[in-house]
C-alpha cells in the first residue's frame, strides 16, 4: 500500500489538487453522505425543497464547522464552494432516486456511518495538523462526527442520536481512539489509520443495530412531584421510577 500511494500519478494528483488525494476523497464522500442522510430524512418531515437543502447542509458541514470555531481557524467551506455543490448534489440525487434508492433503514445506517466516520476521521487528523495533542484531536474527531447529526435532529424536531441509548459517539470515540493508539504508538501510516478508524466504527454501529446494544437509560421521577403522592396521583410516570 505505501509504494501504491507513492507512485508518481498520486504525488502529481496531490500537486493539483492542492492536499492529500486520500484526505480530499475521505472529506467529499463524506460531505456527499452526510448531506444525503441529513436530505432523506428531511424528505420524510415533508420538507420543502430549500428546507431539506439547509438540512443536508447543516448535517454535512456543521460538525467540521464548530470544530474550525473552537480550533481558532475560519470554517472550512467559507473559502471552498464547492461543499455547497456537492450538498445540491445530494439534493438532487434524494429528489431523483430517493424513493427507490434511498429506504430511510440505509439512510441511517449506511449513508450516516459513512458521515461520522469519514469526518471523525478529518476533525482528528486536522486537529493534529494544527499541533494539539492527541486527546483533543480525539474530541475534536467526534466532534466532527457527530455534531451535524446533532444540527439535524434539532432542525427536524428529533431527539439528537447522540442523546439516545443506541451507540453513536461511542463509535466514532473508540475509532478516534484506535487511531491514535495506531499513528501515536506503533508509527502506522496516516492512510491505514484512517482505514482502521473507518473500519471500526462501521463494525461497532452495524454491531450495535444487529445485537440493539445500547446504554442503560437513566430514569427518574419529576422534580415536582412529591415522594409520597407520586404512586397515587400518577401512577403511569412511577411505573418508570
Amino acid at each position: 500500500m505505501t509504494e501504491f500511494f507513492s507512485m508518481d500519478w498520486y504525488k502529481h494528483l496531490d500537486l493539483v489538487l492542492g492536499r492529500d488525494p486520500f484526505s480530499f476523497l475521505l472529506e467529499y464522500m463524506g460531505t456527499f453522505a452526510g448531506a444525503i442522510a441529513g436530505v432523506r430524512l428531511a424528505s420524510i418531515k415533508k420538507f420543502d425543497l430549500f428546507g431539506a437543502y439547509v438540512v443536508g447542509l447543516v448535517t454535512a458541514l456543521g460538525g467540521g464547522t464548530l470544530r474550525d470555531i473552537m480550533l481558532n481557524l475560519p470554517p472550512f467551506w467559507m473559502k471552498d464552494a464547492s461543499y455547497l455543490i456537492t450538498t445540491f448534489a445530494a439534493l438532487v440525487g434524494v429528489a431523483v432516486f430517493g424513493r427507490r434508492f434511498i429506504s430511510e433503514k440505509i439512510t441511517w445506517f449506511v449513508f450516516d456511518t459513512i458521515a461520522i466516520s469519514f469526518f471523525t476521521v478529518l476533525g482528528l487528523e486536522k486537529t493534529l495538523m494544527h499541533g494539539f495533542p492527541p486527546w483533543c484531536a480525539v474530541i475534536m474527531g467526534v466532534v466532527t462526527g457527530v455534531f451535524g447529526g446533532v444540527l439535524r435532529d434539532v432542525l427536524i424536531n428529533d431527539v439528537p442520536a447522540i442523546f439516545r441509548k443506541e451507540i453513536y459517539a461511542i463509535a466514532c470515540l473508540i475509532g478516534a481512539v484506535l487511531y491514535i493508539i495506531l499513528y501515536e504508538f506503533f508509527g502506522v501510516s496516516s492512510i491505514v489509520c484512517c482505514t482502521s478508524c473507518v473500519l471500526l466504527i462501521f463494525i461497532l454501529r452495524a454491531l450495535a443495530i444487529h445485537y440493539s446494544w445500547a446504554f442503560p437509560v437513566l430514569r427518574g421521577r419529576p422534580l415536582h412531584v412529591h415522594r409520597r403522592c407520586a404512586r397515587k396521583k400518577y401512577p403511569r410516570l412511577c411505573e418508570d421510577t
